[in-house]
């Protein structure tokens, strides 16, 4: 593959084509916070929480680390303030379920009002499911503020639900789904 040239947090680094931001930076032990994403799926880039801030010429922007691939002659910023507000927000709109990584960034309370749940719909186990167990037992329903995890019983008592996504889930939700799916 070709080899392209580009700088992240300073340090100017070579990277195959093709490579994720966030791939390449966590390859030369630069961390950037993930939520959605498992180097065994597919890059969703839903969560967000994987923003930083790129610059190519003039123009700076944010993007998901995750699902953009590094370009030659890249500028990244994993930790500027913009990058910090943006998390910050967003670790708002997941409180509580991720307190430990909202305290890192200063977030100690919400101003959004939340719906009691563990579930911050990461996807982890609807693309695990899908992608590694090729089953699709577990899905999203519902839209916006209604979305949540669900499982389909039949599907569910049909394979004897495997559990493996249950290391995947930071909430819990996902345990508590498929346990009402076989009572």
């Amino acid at each position: 593959m070709k080899m392209v040239e580009l700088e992240i947090d300073g340090q100017r680094i070579g990277a195959e084509e093709g490579t994720t931001i966030l791939d390449a930076a966590t390859a030369i032990g630069i961390r950037i916070p993930t939520l959605c994403h498992d180097s065994r799926l597919t890059s969703a880039g839903a969560c967000r929480l994987c923003m930083v801030e790129v610059t190519k010429g003039e123009r700076s922007r944010l993007v998901a680390s995750c699902v953009y691939p590094v370009e030659a002659g890249l500028v990244v910023q994993t930790n500027s303030e913009k990058v910090r507000k943006v998390r910050r927000l967003i670790l708002e709109l997941l409180w509580p379920s991720m307190s430990d990584l909202a305290r890192e960034y200063g977030v100690t309370g919400s101003r959004f009002a939340s719906r009691d749940t563990e579930c911050n719909l990461c996807g982890l186990c609807v693309r695990y499911c899908s992608e590694v167990k090729k089953l699709d037992a577990v899905y999203f329903k519902g839209r916006g503020i209604d979305r949540e995890v669900a499982v389909i019983p039949d599907l569910a008592k049909e394979s004897a639900m495997c559990r493996e996504c249950y290391t995947l889930c930071t909430g819990g939700r996902i345990v508590n789904q498929c346990d009402l799916a076989f009572t």
